[in-house]
């Protein structure tokens, strides 16, 4: 199912529903106005009854009489729509029950049907018969007026159907203006905690109102969470460079002995080899530590061409040793007003020496830069190594998340490379993706915000 807005969801249930209703009316509605049209014609002969029966009382059967009594009486009106007949009784027969039926009758050498109220006259006098009356109207008016109230029926649902979406619609999305501001002042573009605004909804729904009181003491608990962890990490980096720094002087100064035997030594440089490994790491939280807490400057313009140039000449040997060719296309204005440039040659480094570790021998790498129509700028680095298995994809950037390449020739994991460059993208007001095909190569694409928004005070928290 695709996704929708909750607002466009509930519409667009109203809209079907009302379509429905429709639907159902149109199937409903003919044979009620039918019934209503046809009691409706039943009444009105019935109305006609009475008047004939006044009529009768008040100018007797003489009025209806033509010459012979013997003879039945029809009147018929000019549109042919209403006749009225009296048919005479013979002498003794029972009278017939009023009834109301449907029949064709011929009238001036054409057949109309008709409606039909039937009831006798008894005899008033012994030489004047009972009569049977007959009242016609014709079914042509019926179906008129059957036509008509079904029409009227119809266009008065359908109308009030679109009146009641548009008015749904209206009061859905002032219903959900609370959910809509919480969703885009709190939640979209937050790419950190320290991002969140704790500002109030301005609303008078109570479960709006929890939402965003749940939601504001749930961030006051993340935030609180993240600033321990940042300063747990920053101690214990600070922490361990010290005795690291110590076992590194002793190691070098064992190595300085002329006595120690050969075996030591090789043992004490597997040692170096192992704390050297240590202290980069440790280096590397510290610095990921301290870009979190925001204790870089973003006060230099730099332009992405020329740091891209550094550190490709920085990398040309281990390029050049793995037979990896390099491409660099970079146009359009690629100066960041606000960047840090130490920083932004560590994250290109990062990602430029990946594209080489992971690269097949003889490969080729290549480094496009182009300007958005947003103002921004979007860089990429692409390889053509073994790719990265799309499960593996979600956890690239994850603190010291290793796993085994799953194509041919993959080398092990991802340290913390990709962790620094995304913390240094994000100091940046940036986003870092991967996107990678099994076989085919891997791309990390940079997004820059537009410099406007940099200018205008945009400081994305760690």
């Amino acid at each position: 199912m695709p996704k929708m807005r909750l607002e466009a969801k509930l519409a667009l249930f109203n809209a079907l529903s009302k379509l429905l209703l429709v639907l159902l009316g149109a199937l409903v509605i003919p044979p009620i106005v039918q019934r209503v049209a046809v009691a409706h014609t039943d009444l009105h002969l019935r109305d006609k009854k009475q008047n004939v029966l006044a009529l009768i009382a008040r100018d007797g059967l003489q009025a209806f009489e033509r010459g012979e009594r013997a003879e039945t009486y029809a009147d018929y009106n000019i549109f042919k729509q209403e006749y009225i007949t009296l048919t005479p009784l013979p002498a003794g027969t029972a009278l017939p029950p009023e009834h109301i039926f449907e029949e064709p009758r011929q009238v001036d050498q054409e057949v109309e049907d008709f409606r039909i109220l039937s009831f006798a006259r008894p005899a008033e006098l012994p030489d004047h018969p009972a009569f049977r009356v007959e009242i016609g109207s014709s079914l042509a008016t019926v179906e008129l007026l059957t036509g008509t109230l079904r029409n009227l029926a119809l266009w008065v649902l359908v109308a009030a159907s679109l009146l009641t979406v548009v008015s749904d619609a209206a009061f859905a999305h002032y219903l959900l203006e609370p959910l809509r501001e919480l969703t885009v002042r709190k939640l979209r573009g937050i790419r950190q905690p320290s991002d969140f605004d704790f500002g109030a909804i301005d609303t008078d729904t109570t479960d709006f109102r929890r939402l965003d009181e749940r939601l504001n003491s749930l961030m006051r608990q993340v935030q609180s969470a993240f600033a321990k962890e940042r300063e747990f990490m920053s101690n214990v980096s600070h922490e361990l460079l010290t005795p690291a720094s110590i076992l590194q002087s002793r190691f070098e100064n064992m190595l300085q002995d002329p006595t120690l035997p050969e075996a030591h030594a090789q043992q004490i440089v597997e040692s170096q080899r192992t704390l050297y490994r240590l202290r980069n790491t440790v280096r590397t939280l510290l610095l990921i530590a301290n870009i979190e807490n925001e204790q870089y400057l973003r006060n230099e313009a730099v332009r992405l061409s020329e740091v891209v140039a550094d550190v490709a000449e920085e990398l040309d040997d281990r390029r050049q040793q793995r037979d990896i060719e390099l491409e660099v296309d970079l146009t359009g204005d690629d100066t960041r007003p606000l960047a840090n440039a130490s920083l932004l040659h560590t994250l290109l480094r990062n990602l430029l020496s990946n594209a080489i570790k992971y690269n097949r021998e003889g490969g080729r790498i290549r480094v496009v830069g182009r300007a958005t129509a947003s103002g921004g700028y979007t860089l990429r680095v692409e390889d053509t190594g073994p790719g990265i298995a799309a499960e593996n994809l979600p956890f690239l950037f994850d603190r010291f998340r290793r796993f085994q390449g799953t194509a041919p020739g993959a080398p092990e994991g991802y340290g913390l490379g990709l962790p620094i460059a995304q913390t240094i993208a994000v100091f940046h007001g940036a986003t870092l993706r991967a996107e990678s095909e099994v076989g085919i190569g891997t791309s990390f694409i940079l997004d820059f915000q537009p410099s406007a928004k940099l200018v205008a005070g945009f400081m994305p928290a760690s």
